[in-house]
């Protein structure tokens, strides 16, 4: 959505798509504006809820099953499993993905982890489909003017257009660029605490081969899960750059991550985003 800043002002229902890494604060305004006249669409939250839902729990339950007092439990139906997933807490949507590597230190194999990075994508290129119903509901249900899509970090990299050319349609698109500080901020602490990610399968391939080989390593089962997240955490980081770039400036609008920083309130989100389409004007 390409908008003049007066256009930008009289819209009655304002929508924005949250575009950027983890941890550049794209849940920070998505809290901050929450206080305000605005719904908060967590794209992580509802991936994990309704689209990916039942593989999660298939996941924990397969897990709970390799331990007999809870098998007995189990197979009783003693005992049931269910997520405590919220915004604030997408751990087992992440802990699905997992990481790959060396089983006996929490790894998954190459066909396993390649199906779940799959399924990962489906759910959220359907949960972004999903937007413009929850515009719609966020008015009409639950009574909001506003609307806010806070979009997973790798958004950028599911490699369909009709999703962003479907965000732009009905949201503004802002992308939140990381400072020269801020990238080395994000990348210490990826170092520090490795998590799960989605890759493009090409990007994946690419990358693993080479870790394979500049480590010896003949088999993935070799692999250590947290170092090669470590290893290849600052190389996603960097490609997924220019993507996010590109969206912008084709779909949507630029902020940093300094000026996010200084946004407190509603009014001054606003302003940010008219002083984005003023600067890109």
């Amino acid at each position: 959505m390409k908008l003049s800043i007066s256009e930008f002002r009289d819209l009655k229902h304002k929508s924005i798509t949250l575009l950027g890494m983890s941890g550049v604060g794209k849940t920070r305004l998505s809290d901050i504006l929450m206080k305000g006249d605005w719904f908060h669409y967590s794209g992580d939250y509802r991936i994990g809820t309704r689209y990916l839902g039942e593989a999660i729990l298939d996941n924990i339950k397969l897990q709970a099953m390799q331990i007999p007092f809870l098998r007995d439990l189990l197979r009783t139906d003693s005992i049931y499993i269910q997520n405590n997933l919220s915004v604030n807490n997408l751990s087992p949507v992440s802990s699905f993905l997992g990481k790959l590597g060396n089983p006996e230190l929490g790894g998954l194999p190459l066909d396993v982890f390649k199906r779940r990075q799959n399924l990962h994508r489906k759910a959220e290129i359907a949960t972004m489909y999903d937007v413009p119903e929850f515009i719609e509901k966020a008015h009409k249900i639950y009574g909001y003017n506003n609307f806010i899509n806070d979009a997973g970090g790798s958004l950028c990299e599911l490699d369909d257009k009709s999703v962003m050319e479907l965000l732009a349609k009905h949201t503004l698109i802002l992308y939140i660029q990381a400072s020269e500080s801020d990238e080395q901020a994000l990348i210490k602490r990826a170092m520090s605490d490795p998590k799960p990610l989605y890759y493009r399968e090409q990007f994946l391939q690419e990358q693993l081969s080479i870790y394979m080989k500049e480590n010896n390593l003949e088999y993935v089962a070799l692999i250590n899960p947290d170092e090669f997240v470590r290893w290849i955490f600052p190389r996603l980081f960097y490609s997924r750059i220019p993507r996010y770039e590109a969206i912008a400036k084709e779909y949507g609008y630029t902020v940093t991550t300094e000026e996010v920083g200084k946004v407190t309130d509603e009014k001054s989100f606003l302003q940010m985003i008219e002083t984005a389409i003023d600067r890109q004007s």
